[in-house]
C-alpha cells in the first residue's frame, strides 16, 4: 500500500507549481492565469527515509526500494464548480481514492499573480472548495440513493443502506462533512456505505499554507487566520513556500538543508506533507534487509505481522509461521543480521505480534 496524495485549491495558488516541486515532475503545467491545468496530473514519488538509508550502507543490497506516496493534481475549483462553473469539478473522481486531501491555499500578496477572486482571503478561499466538495458528495449520495430506492423493494440489506444515504445526504445538506456523519465508525450499513462511496468529505483534510520567502519561518497574518479554520476542524495546517520548492528541487542533494537553514526551516515541503499524511492516516513502515534490496514497506500502525506480511504477497499472510525481527536501532547499532541474532535482540514473533515502526523484518511461511 501507498500512501495517496489529492490535491485541490482555487485556480493560480500554486497548486501545480508546489505539484512540480513536490514531485521534481515538472509536467503540470503552471502559469499565472486560472485554469492552466487542464488534465489530472500523477506523479509517484520516493519517500525520503535516512532509515532505508542506513540499513543499505550496511547491508549493501543490489537495490534500494523505498516506499512511494502518489499524488495527484487536479484542475483549480471555483465557486458554482458543481454547477458547471470552471473545469475543476469534472475531475474529482481523480481524487475520490486517494487517502489525503492537501489543499493549498494562498497566503501570499503579490500584484502581478492573479487571483480568481480578485483578493487574497484565506478563510473564504478554503470555504469556498470545502463547500464545493460537500456539493460534489450531496450528488455522489443523492445518485446512490435513486438505485438503493429501486434495489430496496427486493433487498433488505439495500433498505438499510437506503436509510444511511438518506442520513448521509441530509448531513452533507446541512453543511457538514461525512467524516462527521453519526455511524461512521460503527461496523454498519453507514459505514459501509462511506467505504463504497468514498466520499471526498470523508478524507483527512491537510491544508497547505502557500507563502512567500517573508511567511516561511514564521508566517503571517493570513497563515494566522488559516490555522484558526483548520482548528475548527481538527486539521493541521504546513505552512510551505512553492516557489522555494521549486528552487530546492533544481539543487543538489547536499546543497538543499543548507538552503533551508537559510530560511529558518528545518524540514521540505516534500518531508513535510509525506510525515503529515502517515500521521493522519495512522500509516508506518517496516523494513526487509538482504543482499538482493532493502526496501521499505508502508503498513497501518496496529497491524499485527500476518496482515504487515501480505504487503509483499498474499501467500505471506495465509501460509505465516513467524517473524524475525530486529528493531532498526538495535539493528544500527549491531551492524549485521548475525551479529544482532548473537547479541540476542533478534526475536522470534507469532500471529499477535504487533508491528513497530522501523522493524527489520523475515518472514516465515509455507503454502
Amino acid at each position: 500500500m501507498a500512501l495517496s496524495v489529492g490535491i485541490v485549491g482555487l485556480p493560480n495558488v500554486g497548486k501545480s507549481t508546489l505539484f512540480n516541486a513536490l514531485t521534481r515532475a515538472q509536467n503540470a503545467q503552471a502559469a499565472n492565469y486560472p485554469f492552466c491545468t487542464i488534465e489530472p496530473n500523477k506523479a509517484v514519488v520516493p519517500v525520503p527515509d535516512a532509515r532505508l538509508d542506513a540499513l543499505a550502507a550496511l547491508v549493501k543490497p543490489q537495490k534500494i526500494v523505498p516506499a512511494t506516496v502518489d499524488f495527484y493534481d487536479i484542475a483549480g475549483l471555483v465557486k458554482g464548480a458543481s454547477q458547471g462553473e470552471g473545469l475543476g469539478n469534472k475531475f474529482l473522481a481523480h481524487i475520490r481514492e486517494t487517502g489525503v486531501i492537501l489543499h493549498v491555499v494562498r497566503c501570499f500578496d503579490d500584484p502581478d499573480v492573479v487571483h480568481v477572486d480578485g483578493s487574497v482571503d484565506p478563510v473564504r478561499d478554503a470555504q469556498i472548495i470545502e463547500a464545493e466538495l460537500l456539493i460534489a458528495d450531496s450528488q455522489t449520495v443523492e445518485s446512490r440513493i435513486e438505485r438503493l430506492r429501486k434495489m430496496a423493494k427486493f433487498d433488505k440489506d439495500a433498505s438499510a443502506r437506503l436509510k444511511a444515504g438518506e442520513a448521509l445526504l441530509a448531513h452533507l445538506l446541512a453543511g457538514k462533512p461525512a467524516s462527521t456523519v453519526p455511524g461512521s465508525a460503527d461496523e454498519g450499513p453507514m459505514a459501509e456505505l462511506l467505504a463504497e462511496l468514498r466520499p471526498l468529505t470523508a478524507k483527512k483534510m491537510i491544508y497547505c499554507a502557500n507563502v512567500d520567502e517573508a511567511g516561511l519561518a514564521s508566517g503571517n497574518a493570513y497563515v494566522t487566520a488559516l490555522r484558526g479554520l483548520a482548528a475548527s476542524a481538527g486539521a493541521q495546517v504546513l505552512t510551505v513556500s512553492a516557489k522555494v520548492e521549486e528552487e530546492l528541487g533544481a539543487l543538489a542533494d547536499d546543497e538543499r538543508d543548507e538552503f533551508l537553514t537559510s530560511y529558518g526551516v528545518a524540514e521540505s515541503g516534500l518531508g513535510q506533507v509525506i510525515r503529515a499524511g502517515y500521521a493522519a492516516l495512522g500509516l508506518i513502515s517496516y523494513f526487509t534487509a538482504g543482499p538482493k534490496e532493502v526496501k521499505a514497506w508502508t503498513i497501518e500502525q496496529g497491524w499485527k505481522a500476518p496482515k504487515a506480511a501480505s504487503v509483499i504477497h498474499t501467500d505471506f499472510e495465509r501460509g505465516f509461521i513467524r517473524a524475525e525481527v530486529i528493531g532498526y536501532a538495535e539493528y544500527v547499532q549491531h551492524k549485521t543480521e548475525a551479529k544482532c541474532k548473537a547479541a540476542g535482540v533478534m526475536r522470534l514473533e507469532g500471529k499477535d505480534y504487533v508491528v513497530r515502526d522501523g522493524d527489520v523484518m523475515h518472514f516465515l511461511f509455507n503454502v
